[in-house]
């Protein structure tokens, strides 16, 4: 898309979202950055993870002026494609080009990082056992080293030449610079000088010496320094390219078609044909294809996917229903109210978008020290060159300890570090059921000192369970269950449901009723084994004029203070009993908020549930009454976070519906429950597979023991460089010595990573909660 075709508007408004091309590390996001808030007027955000740059400018600025200048910092761009509609059957054609550019990118980077790896392994072996270097191996690991360090290396070889232009440095800068010296001087070597005759070996010799450099070789350090930081770019491309799943998650969740009443016909159509004021048949177990209101038709909807509520909302004429909600009762006529980018489902997408745009930028230490570690390496090889061709030393000597300043400065083991331990970290945390998404995660663990955690289906089970049976006196607890779940197997109600499955556990296979009614909205009635029977509301019984005696009213009160549905049961002519109904809370919850707090952090409880339901679950886990954040709506749950970081928190959101996933993205640190929908686990930074809360106390501790490694790992790869310099600048660096100290870094840095295989989990076998405490989810 060229800039003149959003250039009007956005200027209007003077807000625009740029899609940033070209950047490799976090140094670059900043410095468009920079070059962007150089323009008078103009306040501008980008960020590094999603690529985009929100700018905000004056009047007498354009957009096509702002793509100008960040193309004269050496990157790309252009306003991205417009938002898709989430009603529309297929994405449109932008959507599905970005991800094709970046599928592409992905694919390159796999094929460099396969290829390198197959042909430096032998070079880096070659290098490392002398006993295994033949005649001529050193000219075999030439071949096999030098597509490595320029086909491999080119993405790195490509934004080094970016930054010079530009005036700029980088870690690319360096691994360009560092690997290019090292193959270039060992070419040198072989052909100029004495490493390429024959019988020709490497022993280890650890001496400190001046040489002239004819026979080294650096072709191992090459390749392995390109092929371990290919390693870490694909590892994070891979991170980069689940960014935008979310959105895409979301898109899924509408329907596809509709059913629209015309002329008195129904007729099938793509959703994206819905206009305002339409009407549309929804059947029942068929998707609501869009916002609106009840024009026909009571049932219940189920709105978990949306709103995370377990308990069906009962709508009838009249009431307002929201688009990719689930009709799970009778036959709806809906009017539409609102269609494509007004709905509901639609601001929730661009909730989760703006979150994710919005997350604090990432600077990775290695960024942040190459800035200052580049320039300087640069000038004091040119020094080193100069003081020792200048000091009448020749300038094969000088130039062997220039390139050995290079050589000696580029990063093998900082290649490691991050790469290692993330393997190691993340594959230790899948075996125990957390699964990273990438090192942009691992800082944010660090600084949390708040846990928010979603009610349903994080804290609570996420399912109505029956938890309770009340009878009249003289009545029996199975027969009451019996009766009830004959007639409720036949009903799809997620109420129903529960009870019929406890009643097929307690007294076996439900009789098969001889009549049934669904009664809209209250309950339902038939017969079973000659027994005319009610189950539902009090008001079911009420309209059939029954009373409830005493113990069942009192029954009723109780089920209401502890925040559970009430289901009376009813038969020939006398109300029997209640069945107390709820979302139950998991067995695990209340160990997991100990260990939360354990870990120095905070927990809060935050639901769309009433004040007395969040009070009552709160109670039972052991979070604290002023901790809790009820009655909140699906799509403020992204401001609750906001507000508490604008306290000065640092916030991790626990949760697992579409409702929580513009908080998982806004919080600093995302947790999704595995059992959730798939947009809160790909909006969210870590994913807990089994549901289980306490896990996110174990993600928390691996994420910072797995942060702490790789801090560890940069400081011993950064100190090897700087105490090897002195001595490449002073000419006293022999090869085998510069590889025994790389090597040694290296495999310092591989078995430091490799200790956190031994993490290990702190959960045991949690207490059951009472379910006393269980409540109606809302959350």
């Amino acid at each position: 898309m060229s800039s003149t075709d959003t250039s009007t508007p956005d200027t209007a408004t003077g807000q625009v979202e740029l899609a940033i091309g070209g950047m490799t590390c976090a140094s670059c996001a900043n410095r468009v950055e920079r070059k962007l808030n150089r323009m008078p007027g103009v306040t501008a955000t980008v960020n590094y993870a999603t690529e985009k740059a929100k700018v905000s400018f004056p009047d007498e600025v354009t957009v096509a002026e702002l793509i100008a200048q960040v193309e004269a910092t050496g990157y790309t761009a252009e306003p991205p494609p417009p938002p898709p509609d989430p009603a529309a059957a297929d994405r449109p054609a932008g959507v599905d080009d970005a991800d094709a550019a970046e599928d592409r990118r992905l694919r390159s980077l796999r094929e460099r990082l396969l290829v390198s790896t197959v042909l430096s392994v032998p070079v880096i072996a070659l290098a490392m056992v002398p006993a295994w270097q033949f005649t001529y191996w050193q000219w075999i690991s030439l071949a096999l080293a030098w597509p490595v360090v320029v086909w491999g290396a080119w993405p790195f070889h490509r934004a080094a030449w970016t930054n010079l232009r530009h005036g700029a440095s980088t870690m690319d800068t360096l691994v360009s610079l560092g690997t290019l010296a090292a193959l270039g001087w060992s070419v040198y070597a072989l052909v100029w000088g004495t490493a390429g005759e024959p019988g020709m070996t490497h022993p280890f010799r650890f001496t400190i010496e001046r040489t002239d450099g004819s026979a080294n070789m650096y072709l191992e350090a090459a390749a392995g320094v390109t092929t371990f930081i290919l390693a870490g770019r694909y590892f994070e491309a891979r991170a980069k390219r689940r960014s935008g799943a979310a959105l895409r998650a979301l898109l899924e969740l509408g329907a596809r078609d509709v059913g629209v009443l015309r002329n008195g016909r129904e007729e099938r159509v793509a959703v994206e044909e819905l206009v305002v004021g339409d009407t549309f048949v929804v059947r029942p177990g068929e998707k609501i294809a869009t916002d609106g209101e009840v024009v026909e038709g009571s049932s219940a909807v189920d709105a978990s996917m949306l709103t995370g509520e377990s308990v069906p909302v009962e709508v009838g004429v009249g009431d307002p229903v929201t688009g990719a909600t689930i009709n799970a009762g009778g036959r709806l006529v809906v009017r539409a109210t609102r269609v494509g980018a007004d709905t509901q489902l639609a601001r929730m997408a661009r909730l989760v978008e703006d979150a994710q745009n919005g997350k604090a930028r990432v600077q990775r230490l290695a960024d942040r020290i190459s800035g200052v570690f580049v320039p300087l390496v640069i000038l004091l090889a040119a020094g080193t060159l100069g003081f020792w061709w200048g000091t009448g030393d020749g300038l094969s000597a000088a130039f062997t300890a220039a390139v050995a300043v290079l050589i000696i400065a580029c990063p093998c083991a900082l290649g490691l570090a991050t790469p290692t331990a993330l393997l190691v970290g993340t594959g230790r945390g899948a075996q125990l059921g957390v699964l990273i998404k990438g090192p942009e995660v691992l800082e944010s663990t660090r600084r949390v000192d708040t846990v928010v955690l979603d009610k349903t289906g994080t804290v609570t089970e996420g399912r109505m369970t029956l938890l309770a049976v009340r009878t009249a006196d003289g009545v029996a607890e199975d027969e009451v269950l019996r009766l009830a779940g004959a007639l409720e197997n036949a009903s799809e109600h997620p109420i129903a449901r529960a009870v019929a499955q406890a009643a097929a556990e307690r007294t076996g296979p439900p009789p098969t009723p001889e009549r049934f009614d669904n009664v809209p909205g209250l309950g339902v009635r038939g017969q079973v084994e000659g027994h005319a029977v009610l189950v539902g509301r009090e008001r079911l019984l009420t309209a059939a004029g029954l009373a409830l005696p005493p113990e069942l009213a009192g029954a009723l009160t109780e089920a209401a203070e502890r925040g559970r549905t009430a289901v009376v049961v009813a038969w020939d002519g006398a109300a029997r009993g209640v069945l107390e109904v709820a979302d139950a809370i998991k067995p695990s919850s209340a160990e997991a908020i100990v260990r939360l707090r354990k870990l120095g952090l905070t927990p809060m409880l935050l639901t769309g549930d009433n004040e007395r339901v969040a009070a009552s679950v709160a109670r039972a886990v052991g979070i604290e009454a002023d901790q809790v954040i009820a009655e909140v709506l699906p799509t403020e749950k992204a401001a609750v976070i906001d507000r508490l970081k604008a306290e000065g928190r640092v916030v991790a959101m626990v949760g697992d519906g579409v409702n929580d996933a513009a908080a998982l993205a806004t919080a600093d640190l995302g947790l999704a429950m595995g059992t959730g929908t798939d947009v809160a686990i790909e909006a969210a930074d870590l994913t807990l597979v089994s549901g289980d809360l306490r896990a996110a106390g174990d993600a928390i501790r691996l994420s910072r023991r797995t942060l702490a490694t790789i801090r560890g790992n940069l400081f011993w790869a950064f100190a090897y460089n700087v105490a090897a310099l002195p001595l490449a600048a002073a000419g006293l660096l022999n090869p085998m010595l510069a590889g025994a100290a790389m090597a040694f870094s290296s495999v310092f840095v591989v078995s430091n990573s490799l200790r956190l295989r031994g993490f290990q989990a702190s959960r045991t076998a949690a207490p059951a909660v009472a379910t006393g405490g269980s409540v109606t989810a809302g959350g």
